[in-house]
């Protein structure tokens, strides 16, 4: 019986790449089949007859090394693994276990999921990052005026409220994102 990859894998896979982020592939079937898998794809890094436990250690020995390590998986045996990640995800159709270990469940077939879930998260981050510059900046402008008196209470409070929806606007702009191609 030959496993039936996912349409997507491979570009999903790609996309990751592209984004400087490695993928490796733990499998508990017989070294044959995973290695034509991983040729498939295009990985390297596989490894055959993976017992969870094999898989956790991986995981850890990753994680000594100071990577964070994102685990997906949808099998019974891919639960304990889910939560040794230092984040997972599964697709809707894992295992009740699996999906409940999970960080994250993505609710299409699709793995281009993993690719845009990476993109979403380095846009938030960028986002915050923005918000918090603006924040000091604000600060660092109106509070020494407040303080030496050159700005009236009112005055203050009027900035403090724009200030407060530059910031929300600007995270508004997360609801607008898109499946953008570049990670």
């Amino acid at each position: 019986i030959r496993e039936r990859l996912r349409d997507e894998a491979a570009v999903a896979i790609n996309d990751l790449a592209a984004g400087g982020i490695g993928s490796e592939m733990l499998s508990g079937d017989k070294a044959g089949p995973v290695e034509a898998i991983a040729r498939e794809l295009g990985l390297e890094a596989w490894s055959a007859e993976q017992k969870p436990g094999d898989k956790i250690a991986r995981i850890e020995l990753l994680k000594e090394q100071g990577a964070h390590p994102l685990m997906i998986g949808d099998g019974l045996n891919d639960a304990p693994c889910l939560a040794a990640g230092h984040a997972s995800m599964a697709p809707a159709s894992a295992s009740d276990i699996g999906r409940a270990a999970a960080d994250f469940v993505f609710t299409r077939e699709s793995l281009d999921a993993v690719p845009f879930a990476f993109r979403l998260s380095r846009f938030a981050g960028r986002l915050v990052r923005q918000n918090f510059g603006l924040a000091i900046l604000y600060n660092c402008i109106a509070v020494p005026l407040a303080f030496f008196g050159f700005v009236t209470p009112l005055f203050a409070a009027i900035a403090m409220s724009l200030s407060s929806i530059v910031v929300v606007t600007n995270s508004l702009r997360l609801s607008r994102f898109g499946g953008r191609k570049r990670l």
